[in-house]
């Protein structure tokens, strides 16, 4: 396993981190085998974890917990805040009433008395950046958590949080975590190139672009939309849509080229993000132990300058071919109330 400095924080991690997403309810409800799952991957030389609250609401925080006990001090431990956690206002985003309530939660489930990497989970447009870096802040000084990052931020508040950082005499977000994969390769774009100016660290997240990546899913094959991914996002991996055959002609040349370095498709997919100078650490999300032993085949690969050359030719630097999960997205894009005077005032301008 190698190993990279975390962002300028002298914190060496892996290179492949252990997303647990996976663990609990929402994937693998077997405690047990989650972690055994986790021990497995720390004997392989894995040093990173990365958890959130929001994982099966909390339910994969508490596996995790259990899985390192015994073994926390030899773990960089990475986990997230943001998405609501309940009904009801004031149960999620990033202000610091929601932030200090729910580190505490999140300790109290993992069973530890830090967390090495807190992260903001998306951008909260409701909430002052200098509200959540105050909030961070104080949490460092606490002791409650040793560094802080975002993940999936717009590069321009990503921007904007290190300049309001200086401003302020705040800490700084450390790192950032986009989604990035042989099919989505927008971050190479501005987030990438900003993180190395700034010294950031970068986990990746997605490396399997939510499935498609898997080799379940090939042109000419039907296409089983009724378990994993396909069965939340039906529309993303059906055959028949336009918009897939971008995708699904991509897959059959990028198996190709995963052949001729004899590999399989998504060790090629997990490979192909740590290649980038600006990727810190690329995290794997398995449900299963097989799941766990095939992305880490991946871990040792290192692809060279023809293989790269290929997969630009299938795939442009800085292509997105498909949308992310959970990605963040603007609220003028989602609501149109922002993009639209009233109806009023437009008639008064006719």
């Amino acid at each position: 396993m190698r190993y990279r400095v975390l962002g300028g924080t002298g914190i060496e991690v892996s290179v492949h981190c252990l997303g647990t997403m996976m663990f609990g309810a929402v994937g693998n409800p077997d405690h047990d085998d989650c972690v055994r799952i986790v021990h497995a991957a720390l004997d392989r030389g894995v040093n990173f974890v990365d958890t959130a609250d929001m994982y099966s609401a909390g339910e994969s925080e508490e596996i995790v917990g259990k899985a390192l006990k015994g073994r926390r001090d030899d773990v960089v431990l990475a986990g997230k805040v943001y998405f609501p956690m309940g009904e009801g206002p004031n149960r999620g985003g990033a202000s610091r009433r929601w932030i200090v309530r729910e580190v505490e939660a999140s300790l109290r489930r993992l069973g530890t008395d830090w967390i090495d990497l807190y992260q903001v989970h998306r951008f909260d447009e409701r909430t002052d950046l200098e509200e959540t870096l105050w909030a961070l802040t104080d949490l460092v000084r606490e002791g409650k958590i040793r560094a802080f990052g975002c993940s999936t931020f717009p590069v321009e508040e990503i921007a904007e949080a290190r300049h309001l950082a200086e401003r302020r005499g705040l800490m700084r977000f450390r790192t950032e975590q986009p989604p990035y994969s042989l099919l989505r390769r927008g971050a190479e774009t501005a987030v990438l190139p900003l993180c190395q100016r700034y010294g950031m660290g970068v986990l990746t997240w997605s490396p399997l672009a939510s499935g498609f990546l898997t080799g379940k899913y090939r042109k000419g094959r039907a296409a089983d939309l009724s378990t994993g991914r396909a069965a939340l996002t039906p529309a993303r991996f059906d055959p028949a849509l336009p918009g897939n055959a971008a995708k699904y002609d991509a897959v059959e040349e990028l198996a190709a080229v995963a052949e001729s370095v004899g590999c399989s498709l998504p060790e090629l997919a997990v490979a192909f993000p740590v290649a980038h100078p600006g990727v810190t650490s690329v995290i794997i999300g398995p449900r299963t132990m097989d799941h766990l032993e095939s992305l880490l085949k991946g871990a040792s690969l290192t692809l060279d300058d023809e293989t790269l050359d290929r997969i630009d030719a299938i795939v442009p630097p800085g292509t997105d071919l498909y949308q992310a999960d959970g990605a963040w997205r603007p609220r003028v894009l989602t609501d149109a109330s922002l993009r639209r005077r009233p109806a009023a005032d437009r008639a008064a301008a006719v």
